[in-house]
């Protein structure tokens, strides 16, 4: 939303202002990025310390993320009454601030409390952050200075994984929120020194005020709702009952405001547009999926296959390599492409990574775990730059800051919302199948007598040897829960397809391209 706002007309900056300018917006977009995967290997540290479970634990991850999608169509608005630079600096501080209290967090109410506080202030940085980039370049250097700037976004969420699982294993799990205390203060005196005198105009912009108010509710009832569904038992539970009511009926006068209010604070009449539907779909679906997976990976290589945080960190790296590789060249040949072609592709690759997973055993090897992630860098090239660029394909140019912060609050929302139900759905399946394995591990089983035979045979009495083969059946059942999630998300990618084809986008210019390719981030 934040692109919409058009900066006093401030000349490019030049030599060393150009380079400190450029590393502190750069720096606070990948510290805004970093805690957005850096908690993803922590969450059995963080849980055990602070005495829940699991699933509880993965709140730390979608408590940000539903923050952070609420906040961003609130970007426009902020900047209007507050100036881009003071908003943008408010914004590092109170990232800042929170993360301070993240790490202090003595319960995991207090740790939710400021990661909802972090996620909130990290909305505007991300989108003002491409705002004050490009007002620092030449118009003909955009391209570049936008392509610099994907670069950060691209490299934070490999590093947040691996600085995740070290400090976990190392030190302790508050680390990784005080590592941004010193990256903050970095950005926030660099961005003061480089762009204080550089602030946009500030005017008094109406607010909508009950829109803003049921997107907080439908939202915040829906995620709690996916959150909580698995320990309530879901319908069973009248809480869950009546926040599912809550988020349905909140959700049904949201739509029904937005497409008559005067001030809407999210343009639902986008979605009228068949590009803006077909790769906002497209996307956040897509990236619910990578995200619910980039999640869940981890955790079951922690929890059921016995690999440190460090390790479970690693073994997501090298989605990076072809990732950074790939970027520049997909925005170099989107102008010349149809982008459909490119996105089909991606969601292609993703697929086959999905699949190649779905066929994982519990004695895989770390050649087997490690060699879709690194082909997944391929996928993840092609998948933002060219959907953003169909969302946005067609649009007048004073609708697409609007285009931009809807999509981008779709994805992000998505982002959550993919992680609840990944969780869920696996225990579901992890328990399915324990049930189905344990049917047949009776008696008459000679598969069963045999493994009780050679329990017994290394000196396990009976109880020890049925406790062994139970253990190993839960991490039998595990597994073949995990497959399933892989599967059908390899299946979901496939159908996605069909949604870009429904699109009919025109051909962007580079510097367009670019810009999409910001936004997508």
């Amino acid at each position: 939303m934040a692109a919409a706002q058009q900066p006093v007309a401030h000349p490019p900056l030049q030599g060393a202002q150009l380079v400190i300018g450029t590393i502190a917006v750069s720096l606070a977009v990948f510290m805004n990025v970093l805690d957005t995967s850096i908690a993803n290997v922590s969450i059995p540290s963080i849980s055990g310390d602070l005495g829940v479970s699991s699933d509880q634990g993965t709140w730390v991850i979608t408590s940000f993320a539903v923050a952070n999608a609420i906040s961003v169509p609130l970007t426009g608005w902020l900047t209007d009454r507050i100036g881009q630079v003071r908003l943008f600096m408010a914004s590092i501080i109170l990232f800042v601030i929170s993360s301070w209290m993240c790490g202090l967090a003595p319960t995991l109410p207090f740790l939710l409390a400021s990661r909802v506080l972090q996620g909130a202030v990290a909305g505007p940085m991300i989108p003002l952050s491409q705002t004050l980039l490009l007002a620092s370049y030449p118009r003909a250097k955009a391209p570049m200075a936008l392509s610099m700037w994907s670069m950060t976004t691209l490299i934070a969420p490999v590093a947040g994984p691996i600085l995740g699982g070290w400090i976990s294993d190392n030190i302790s799990w508050p680390w990784i929120f005080y590592v941004n205390i010193p990256v903050g203060i970095v950005a926030a005196l660099a961005t003061w020194a480089i762009f204080r005198n550089r602030d946009s105009v500030v005017k008094k912009a109406p607010i909508d005020g009950v829109g803003l108010a049921l997107l907080i509710v439908w939202v915040g009832s829906l995620q709690v709702m996916l959150d909580k569904g698995k320990d309530l038992d879901w319908f069973s539970s009248t809480t869950i009952v009546v926040l599912a009511l809550t988020a349905v009926i909140a959700f049904a006068f949201f739509v029904v405001w937005e497409l008559t209010a005067d001030h809407p604070v999210v343009d639902l009449s986008l979605f009228a547009r068949r590009n803006f539907t077909g790769g906002t779909i497209a996307l956040s679906v897509g990236y619910g999926l990578y995200f619910g997976n980039l999640v869940l990976l981890p955790l079951w290589l922690q929890t059921s296959i016995g690999y440190t945080a460090t390790d479970a960190g690693l073994v997501m790296a090298p989605v990076g390599f072809f990732a950074v590789l790939l970027s520049p060249i997909t925005g170099k040949i989107l102008p010349r492409t149809d982008p459909r072609y490119i996105a089909t592709t991606a969601f292609i690759v993703f697929a086959l990574c999905f699949w190649m997973r779905s066929r994982y055993t519990t004695g895989v090897d770390t050649w087997a775990l490690t060699l879709p992630t690194l082909i997944q860098g391929i996928g993840m090239a092609g998948l933002f730059i060219p959907l953003v660029s169909i969302t946005l394909s067609g649009l007048p140019g004073h609708r697409i800051p609007a285009a931009s912060g809807l999509s981008n609050f779709v994805r992000i929302m998505c982002g959550g919302i993919g992680t609840s139900i990944f969780e869920t759905a696996w225990d579901h399946r992890t328990t399915f199948h324990h049930a189905r394995l344990t049917e047949v591990a009776t008696p008459t089983n000679p598969v069963f007598n045999q493994s009780m035979q050679q329990f017994q045979g290394v000196g396990l009495d009976p109880s020890q040897a049925h406790g062994l083969f139970d253990r190993m059946l839960s991490q039998q059942a595990a597994q073949l829960g995990v497959n399933d999630l892989f599967w059908i998300s390899s299946v979901i990618f496939i159908v996605l397809i069909a949604l870009i084809w429904i699109t009919r986008p025109e051909r962007a210019g580079g510097a367009d391209a670019g810009a999409a390719a910001s936004a997508a981030h």
